[in-house]
């Protein structure tokens, strides 16, 4: 467990995200300021997927931590900090050696990431034993913050408030009368339809479960059809979501789909068919990108040539707080962990202001509801809270 004396000193009079950027570029005219020589050098670790069938997400997650790396590498030439990028494919079972491989770089002292809960669940022992700070802007299963792993937080809400506010959304704004839930039984996929099932109850008429990398999706499809559902929960990636929504849709299938965060890419409506999503609603514990504060929705289309995409944003804000503690002179695992259980700052997504458990405050989550509308996924509205 974290200890309180540790918190109350790294959170005096922490300095906000977007006041923190604006002090290290006006350090770019006089030096790196304040910043401890034994900081320079300093790695923090990217830590996703950057290959296979949910790679997207991954990306969008490494270019906002690149951006804020970039962005601070420029204010503070003369003392620079490296990004490392480990690639797991979203696959848990590649996770241990990847861990393994940060923690004995003593120069690591910080991961954005991981970025799926599944390979976090296994990762988090690892890097929190050997003292590595773990701040993921993406899993969102809520047993992570129950492993006990000391170094854990997480830079937005959870499927304990993303499976609530989206099933509420599906009730009190669709109108949903009869659903069917689907789960990939994955970490993440099958703990959010879990959540959406016990806020919909007696709405949900009938289930399944699919495999990760499942392709032919026939006998689901009769299935649902056979139901009579009006509406559709997807509980896990895009990968199997939208092959699923085009042979459902080529199938006559006319219910509403409805998906969570690890649906929300580009990647599901181009590989569904933009008339197949069509009027799908994804939610996310992330604010819309367009939404960010500061400069960073533009600053991100410069460096990348992109739209920011889903946890882009809550990446840069996870990469930030690192880097504020590095900028603070906090050198060693052990500083930055301080620092990182104490931080009270603003950043471009939410506030924050960690708890014991690694969660950010409660007041500070807010789920999103998405529509595909002509071929884009664009921001609906906020879910309900209650």
């Amino acid at each position: 467990m974290r200890q309180s004396l540790a918190r109350a000193i790294g959170g005096v009079a922490m300095v906000g995200l977007l006041v923190g950027a604006a002090a290290c570029a006006s350090d770019d005219e006089g030096g790196s300021g304040s910043t401890d020589a034994a900081a320079c050098g300093s790695k923090i670790a990217f830590f996703g997927a950057l290959t296979g069938g949910n790679a997207q997400l991954g990306i969008n997650i490494r270019d906002g931590a690149k951006l804020a790396v970039d962005q601070y590498n420029k204010a503070n030439a003369d003392c620079k900090v490296e990004l490392v990028e480990k690639d797991s494919a979203g696959d848990p079972a590649q996770a241990s050696g990847l861990a393994t491989s940060i923690v004995q770089d003593a120069k690591v002292l910080g991961v954005v990431g991981p970025a799926f809960s599944g390979e976090s669940k296994v990762a988090n022992p690892i890097l929190s034993k050997e003292g590595v700070v773990i701040i993921t802007p993406s899993a969102t299963n809520p047993a992570l913050a129950a492993q006990g792993d000391k170094t854990f937080h997480r830079a937005l809400g959870n499927d304990a408030s993303q499976g609530p506010g989206l099933a509420l959304y599906m009730k009190d704004v669709m109108k949903v009368q009869k659903a069917f839930v689907v789960d990939d039984a994955s970490e993440y996929g099958k703990g959010l339809a879990d959540q959406v099932k016990q806020t919909l109850g007696s709405v949900v008429t009938s289930s399944a479960v699919v495999k990760e990398q499942q392709t032919d999706f026939g006998a689901l499809v009769t299935q649902i059809n056979s139901s009579g559902a009006d509406s559709i929960f997807w509980g896990g990636y895009y990968r199997e979501a939208a092959p699923f929504l085009k042979q459902y849709r080529d199938a006559g299938g006319k219910a509403k789909f409805v998906a969570g965060d690890g649906v929300k890419d580009q990647a599901f409506v181009d590989g569904a068919g933009a008339a197949n999503a069509e009027g799908a609603i994804l939610t996310c514990p992330c604010v819309p990108p367009e939404k960010a504060g500061g400069t960073f929705a533009a600053d991100y289309k410069a460096a990348t040539g992109r739209e920011a995409g889903t946890y882009s944003a809550e990446a840069f804000d996870a990469a930030n707080i690192l880097l504020q503690g590095i900028k603070a002179g906090n050198s060693t695992r052990e500083k930055l962990e301080t620092f990182v259980d104490g931080y009270t700052g603003q950043g471009v997504t939410t506030s924050f202001k960690f708890q014991e458990n690694g969660e950010i405050d409660p007041s500070a989550v807010a789920i999103w509801a998405y529509k595909v509308q002509g071929g884009k996924i664009v921001a609906d509205q906020e879910a309900p809270k209650s």
